[in-house]
Parts: structure tokens; sequence; C-alpha cells
């Protein structure tokens, strides 16, 4: 009995030790798996303003914008909501960005005001909107 009880109270703190003192990285694969504004990458991203295609360093400049953009806001999508955030009547722009999370297809929409940016996540069946701070993207102005 007293074997038993030893072992288990050595396996137990084992376990409460590795919980509590995880490596970077598997904290932030657990962090990443749950972030609402998720960061792109280059390779497997797709930038389309104005239906064209962006490429080459504008590219790169609004996937590093965007990383760097900070959620201000997450909205509540009631159903049939998502049209108001979906419609780009009075942005200043807008960007339709497609890009892969894993093996999942995620399609963002950016419509940006003067005061804020409605980023609209679709994925599967899900949707999800949420605002941030103006992005000043002055890349999509040069030819």
């Amino acid at each position: 009995m007293t074997w038993i009880s030893i072992i288990a109270l050595t396996l137990f703190c084992i376990i409460k030790v590795l919980m509590t003192c995880l490596p970077t990285g598997v904290v932030d694969w657990l962090l990443d798996k749950y972030r609402l504004h998720l960061r792109l990458n280059e390779l497997e991203t797709e930038i389309i303003y104005n239906e064209m295609k962006v490429d080459g360093e504008n590219k790169n400049a609004i996937i590093k914008i965007f990383n760097e953009a900070i959620v201000r806001e997450k909205y509540s999508l009631y159903p049939g909501s998502e049209e108001t955030y979906l419609s780009s009547k009075n942005a200043e722009y807008s960007l339709v960005i497609n890009t892969k999370k894993g093996n999942k297809d995620i399609k963002l929409f950016l419509n940006s005001y003067q005061d804020h940016v409605d980023i609209v996540k679709r994925y599967k069946n899900k949707i999800v909107a949420y605002s941030t701070y103006p992005l000043h993207l002055d890349v999509l102005n040069k030819k």
C-alpha cells in the first residue's frame, strides 16, 4: 500500500510540474490554436484588392501590418447579421484574404473605415466578426 501511494504521489508531482512549466513552443501552439486574430504567412496567403491579386512587396507589407493589428472588439453575430459586416458600402477600401491554417481554408473580409477595420473570418460553416484599430495601408495607393 505504501508503494502505491509513493508512486501515485510521484506521478502526480511530475504531471503537475509538466503542466505548469510547459516549453515555450507548446504554449505558443496552444495560444495560437485559440487566437481570434490569426497570423498570416506569405506562402499560404492570397490578397485580393479591387478584384486584382496583390503580389510582391505590397503583399508583404499588408501581411506585416495585418499581423501587428490589435483586436479591439468581437461582435456577436446573429442569423442574418453577417451581411452588415460583409457589405462594404461606406468602406474606404475592402480586401479579401484567402489563407490556410493547417488543413482549413480561411477567408477574411476586411472593410476599412475612418475609425476602425471590420474583419469577418469565414471558415468551415462558421463566421466570426471583430474589429481592429485602423490599418493604414498606404501600399494600396501605389501603382
